[in-house]
């Protein structure tokens, strides 16, 4: 269990992130997949990072540290931010080296909406990651939004994208930040990972 979440700071340059003394996870995902709810979730905390119903609402590279063990980390949404050009440019740019440069990222949590069918941007994404050999992890948002069998579907669907990209396909989560459904697991495995790191 998360029990003490505190922001850091905020930036556009990977090079002024925190010094890389402790383990780091990246949360992102398409713009409106429910990120910063899903953040507030995971630590309990409805205000630590800011929700918007408008798409784009992170523009920076935010850092919060949890429990003086381990950084967390709330990167740009990619996809349909109302940005223009130039400055979706910078974030693709921004997250590029962030991602590729972060000596001590332990896991990429791509939040992947299950209200959908599997999204070319997301699969797009998600192979950009993998021949870059970062260590990905699914997260799939808003299970509360329908049936839990048409997310069943859309997550079995999003799945088999995923084998056809992995030898070994990435571990994978089902959350809703409304009910909090997923939350022991994602911590679990974060905490397990975070042990591991320190060993």
């Amino acid at each position: 269990m998360l029990k003490n979440a505190r922001f850091l700071m905020s930036n556009s340059d990977h090079t002024k992130c925190p010094a890389p003394t402790k383990p780091e996870f990246a949360f992102i995902g398409r713009s409106n997949v429910g990120k910063s709810s899903l953040i507030n979730m995971l630590t309990d905390n409805k205000n630590l990072a800011k929700t918007s119903g408008r798409p784009g609402k992170t523009q920076l590279i935010n850092h919060f540290e949890i429990d003086s063990r381990w950084f967390m980390v709330d990167l740009p949404g990619y996809g349909f931010a109302k940005a223009n050009k130039k400055l979706k440019a910078e974030w693709n740019k921004m997250i590029r080296n962030y991602l590729t440069e972060r000596e001590n990222l332990v896991s990429v949590f791509i939040l992947i909406d299950s209200r959908l069918p599997p999204q070319p941007i997301d699969i797009e994404f998600i192979n950009w990651c993998g021949q870059l050999q970062l260590p990905v992890t699914i997260i799939f948002t808003k299970a509360d939004k329908q049936s839990q069998s048409k997310t069943s579907e859309h997550v079995h669907r999003f799945l088999d994208e995923m084998d056809k990209m992995f030898v070994e396909a990435p571990d994978f989560f089902v959350t809703s930040a409304t009910t909090k459904v997923g939350r022991d697991e994602v911590t679990k495995f974060i905490e397990e990972n975070v042990s591991e790191y320190y060993e």
